[in-house]
């Protein structure tokens, strides 16, 4: 039994994202399951507060959403079935940041604020086209790659667009960069919201969120090995289970298989109906 029960914890400790460290270049700061990160070329399911590293490769599934901090203070955020990999080898990462996204598939909005570091100069990729941001002003950036068009929209701010080896500094808001060129409507207000939803995590979507005090339990079973086949299910369709042992009347012990860190009721109970619907487990919403 003592070997069970260390087995189960050592399983629950490596599955909690721990806080990051100060000098991490990028850490994860929302998930909407289902969702990858793949390391070293290992896939893993992405949960908040772990921290992203250089090289490193972020997937989103069907009706996902994740949203990552950079150690500049930028923001960058995933639509569903996205693709986007991560690239700096910035050593202060919060005082010098240099650093590369490759949008490879998917739309995804990026967000840099005024920031107090000494030198921001961040590179994007979306297809065939790139946008380079190094003002230390406020930039705001959307964009989508579909594998037949790549589009970038300067909503506010300045940045160089790139393609065809060619270079073009822009700073008028709303913006719009089709690669290849073709016919595109005028971007207006409606459009914008339009695209803005696409990467915007919705409430009540299922959001898991650093501080999240509610729980997705998965099963509850006296079994290790019924246990963990749930487990392994759940994390190879991208939802970041973790196992917790316990004992039951004193006697025997019992696993619970869960997600956590949701971060309201509402948000549990989709999660809970979308595990159930897509894994087939009675999947219950617990305040923790």
């Amino acid at each position: 039994m003592y070997g069970r029960l260390l087995r189960g914890m050592c399983l629950l400790l490596a599955c909690v994202g721990l806080p990051a460290l100060a000098a991490s270049l990028a850490v994860v700061d929302m998930v909407q399951m289902p969702a990858w990160l793949e390391h070293a070329g290992r896939s893993q399911p992405l949960e908040v507060n772990v921290t992203v590293n250089n090289g490193d490769r972020i997937r989103t599934g069907s009706g996902a959403r994740a949203t990552l901090k950079l150690a500049d203070g930028s923001t960058v955020k995933l639509g569903e079935n996205a693709a986007l990999g991560f690239y700096s080898r910035s050593l202060r990462p919060q005082r010098v940041f240099k650093g590369a996204l490759d949008v490879v598939q998917g739309a995804f909005r990026f967000t840099a604020l005024p920031t107090s570091v000494d030198s921001r100069d961040i590179n994007i990729r979306v297809g065939t086209a790139t946008a380079e941001i190094d003002s230390m002003g406020g930039t705001d950036l959307w964009g989508k790659s579909d594998g037949v068009r790549n589009l970038i929209l300067l909503i506010e701010g300045r940045t160089v667009l790139g393609y065809g080896g060619k270079a073009l500094a822009v700073d008028k808001p709303m913006t719009l960069f089709a690669a290849p060129r073709n016919a595109m409507p005028p971007v207006d207000a409606e459009q914008l919201q339009r695209w803005e939803r696409e990467t915007a995590a919705p409430a009540g979507g299922g959001m898991t969120r650093s501080g999240g005090h509610w729980q997705v339990v998965l099963a509850r079973s006296g079994s290790e090995a019924e246990a963990l086949a749930v487990y392994d299910k759940a994390r190879a369709a991208g939802y970041a289970a973790k196992i917790r042992p316990r004992s039951a009347a004193g006697k025997e012990w019992v696993f619970d298989v869960f997600l956590a860190q949701l971060a309201s009721e509402q948000e549990a109970v989709v999660l809970a109906s979308r595990v159930n619907s897509q894994l087939g487990y009675p999947a219950e919403p617990v305040g923790h």
